[in-house]
């Protein structure tokens, strides 16, 4: 677990942010007890065909931005919200709709917070300069419900996936990633169309592809927090653990499917799951 160890600081960093804005809630600025936060992961979205159709994920997803997420005071996207994401100067044009949509919301007055997933993970600043929105590190703990909570995509606690972990690390490295963005366009397209491919090709054991329950008490004990909130695995469910004679609960974000269209509701009547209505 040696990425964990590695976000602290940054976690650290956005721990305070939260202690700050909990503060301004003290002081009458933000009320983040009767407003609602909504959560949500795992969308992989498509890029646009040539002749500027959508599909039904990015079609949903903009009547998310324009509909319930503007009741929001704010939205978590724990990665994977782009099926591929080959560089800020290409996804800003094959989601252009999508992007606008998201600066939308921003420019609504809602705050809008995304971890990198492992389709998107090289989403830069770029992107954020576009939406508006704010990217966050791996791990981050925020106040949800009123309840200090560790938001991840997840797939850095997949540890028994060595082959994976060890491409995770390289494909994280700055270095690598600056090297990858000036590659040329077509060069990184062909790269991740394989990539894709041989994940696709693969079949792991269903227990490799799942979280590891070591790595999952781990990061409890190092955020210091009783409940996390992840995506990656697609397998949405609500897991109860004793760590220590306390009573700790990880909650799975569902994937998103033209079927299942869902996001997590948080306010001061708790969490609960959310479908966004048929079009």
């Amino acid at each position: 677990m040696q990425g964990i160890a590695a976000e602290q600081p940054q976690r650290t960093e956005v721990r305070e942010d939260c202690e700050q804005r909990m503060t301004q809630q003290q002081d009458g600025a933000v009320d983040l007890f009767t407003s609602s936060d909504l959560l949500l992961a795992d969308l992989h979205l498509p890029p646009l065909p040539g002749d500027g159709g959508a599909g039904p994920l990015n079609l949903a997803f903009r009547r998310f931005c324009d509909g319930p997420a503007r009741q929001a005071q704010r939205v978590f996207i724990l990665g994977d919200l782009f099926e591929v994401w080959v560089g800020d100067d290409a996804g800003l044009v094959e989601h252009a709709e999508d992007i606008a949509a998201l600066r939308r919301l921003v420019d609504a007055g809602v705050e809008v917070y995304f971890q990198h997933g492992n389709r998107d993970f090289i989403v830069g600043h770029a992107f954020a300069r576009a939406t508006g929105l704010r990217l966050l590190p791996d791990l981050a703990v925020f106040e949800i419900a009123g309840v200090p909570t560790l938001l991840a995509h997840g797939d850095l606690f997949c540890t028994d996936d060595v082959g994976y972990q060890r491409w995770r690390r390289f494909s994280r490295n700055p270095l690598a990633q600056w090297l990858y963005n000036r590659l040329p366009l077509a060069r990184r397209r062909r790269i991740a169309g394989g990539l894709r491919q041989d994940s696709h090709k693969q079949r792991k054991a269903e227990a490799i592809m799942d979280v590891n329950e070591a790595a999952i008490r781990q990061a409890f004990g190092r955020a210091g927090v009783r409940r996390m909130i992840h995506g990656h695995t697609h397998r949405p469910a609500e897991h109860r653990y004793d760590i220590g004679g306390v009573a700790h609960e990880r909650i799975v974000l569902a994937d998103w499917r033209p079927e299942r269209l869902e996001y997590l509701q948080a306010d001061a009547q708790g969490l609960r799951r959310q479908r966004l209505a048929a079009a």
